[in-house]
């Protein structure tokens, strides 16, 4: 099991984690209906070992009216999708069903409970492959159809939801996903002072306790130069993206700066040096702050209009600048420039 496999257990080991998954990401007024006070983990040694060795997957029950329902949450940290992943499903829940039988664990009536499968996935490709164990099976005569297998599961596909910080509501998970998949270190920092926010209540210190074990775990990867194990908590996580933020900025002006002279030295020969200097250290800021914010509105809304892309051509270095601060802060392309 990865480090990444182990970051994400770690974060769903929390009742509150689970819950605003089913909140946020399942669809329907009946998840309004489950009562998330009886939200509880089955334990390891609850199921076999053919379950247990599912290392990377987490079980849950919760109380809908009278009836418990199971969640099982597969964590499915790898590179690209499996075909076969109702199988799988089909398998761990039929194992399941067996160990509630074995331990008695069922209701009054000897009826089995409701499971919820769900599938965490973060390749960087979107899933393509089959959620519903039909799709998989071979054309059949139509008087076989009853007797055929039936199983589906629930596809999070974690890059579908990431909205890179502009995050309108309440939601642990959806926060995580937007620290995962940010763009840059104020992406990170736009999420993390949500966090501040939402968790600044004494009782919820275990909560950012688990957001700081995960940090620690894929800070890494997400941001190499944030010294992420010595966080303590989120404020100071906060404060070091900040300064990162600043650093980048710094480090964007003194290379369009370079660059800037680079070119009035060039410029200077047929203009005169001093003319050259002034002028070069100009454009090229300018040339740097434009190419800046082409990529930045690339990476946040696709493809730029190409009437768009003529307005930055006529912009001044500080409208680009001001520009550049909008990006992530509108949700289109159009809103920056307003």
């Amino acid at each position: 099991m990865t480090d990444h496999d182990t970051s994400y257990k770690f974060l769903f080991a929390h009742a509150e984690m689970v819950r605003d998954l089913l909140l946020g990401f399942m669809e329907g007024s009946w998840v309004r209906e489950l009562d998330f006070v009886s939200l509880e983990k089955v334990s390891d040694g609850y199921v076999s070992d053919d379950l247990r060795a599912r290392h990377n997957d987490a079980l849950w029950r919760v109380r809908w009216k009278r009836e418990w329902l199971y969640i099982y949450l597969m964590l499915e940290f790898q590179s690209k999708e499996d075909r076969y992943m109702p199988v799988r499903i089909q398998t761990y829940l039929g194992l399941l069903y067996q160990d509630l039988i074995r331990r008695g664990e069922l209701e009054v009536d000897g009826r089995l409970p409701a499971v919820l499968p769900i599938v965490l996935y973060n390749g960087r490709r979107r899933w393509r492959a089959a959620t519903d164990l039909n799709d998989l099976i071979q054309e059949s005569p139509e008087a076989l159809h009853p007797y055929l297998p039936r199983q589906r599961f629930f596809l999070v596909d974690q890059g579908l939801y990431a909205d890179k910080g502009n995050l309108r509501e309440r939601n642990l998970v959806a926060a995580v996903f937007a620290l995962e998949n940010g763009a840059t270190s104020r992406d990170m920092l736009r999420v993390i002072a949500r966090l501040v926010d939402w968790l600044k209540d004494p009782e919820q210190q275990y909560l950012e306790q688990g957001i700081l074990e995960w940090l620690r775990r894929r800070g890494p990867s997400l941001d190499s130069q944030v010294p992420w194990q010595a966080v303590h908590n989120l404020r100071e996580a906060h404060s070091m993206l900040e300064d990162r933020v600043r650093e980048w900025k710094a480090q964007f002006w003194r290379e369009g700066l370079e660059a800037g002279m680079k070119k009035g030295r060039k410029q200077g020969l047929q203009k005169g040096r001093q003319e050259g200097r002034q002028e070069g250290r100009q454009e090229g800021s300018t040339a740097e702050a434009r190419n800046i914010l082409l990529r930045q509105l690339r990476r946040r809304f696709g493809e730029v209009p190409a009437e768009i892309e003529t307005r930055l051509n006529g912009a001044s270095r500080e409208q680009l600048e001001d520009w550049i601060d909008r990006v992530y802060e509108v949700e289109t392309v159009e809103a920056v420039f307003d």
